[in-house]
């Protein structure tokens, strides 16, 4: 069977690029499967606001628990966005701030949120 391209008019140029048998391109599985979480976006659009403590980003994230944080956080420096910071104080203080790779999702952040409202 021949592959067949989804063919549609976007402002006056075709997009030929999402191939109906195959889906979508590798690197949109990959971006997907990076922030498909359901706080992923959440974490990032606080710390590209600002570096957080892991305390702060609880109570700026109305309904994430404890456990989902401290996994979304590993996750998200497990994938090169986020790098955790632990300073060696009485108590220990850690910070969570964006890489430099985490922080070219700023501009996708902001249109997102452009767009969601």
């Amino acid at each position: 069977m021949k592959n067949m391209t989804l063919k549609r008019k976007v402002d006056d140029h075709c997009v030929t690029d999402c191939d109906v048998l195959d889906g979508p391109p590798p690197e949109i599985k990959v971006a997907l499967k990076v922030l498909s979480g359901k706080w992923t976006l959440m974490i990032l659009c606080q710390l590209s606001k600002r570096v957080a403590r892991f305390n702060e980003l609880k109570r700026t994230i109305p309904g994430i628990t404890q456990h989902m944080l401290t996994t979304s956080l590993r996750e998200l420096e497990a994938n090169g966005l986020v790098q955790r910071t632990i300073f060696a104080e009485v108590p220990p203080r850690v910070e969570y701030r964006m890489t430099q790779h985490g922080r070219s999702l700023k501009p996708v952040i902001e249109a997102l949120a452009n767009w969601g409202s």
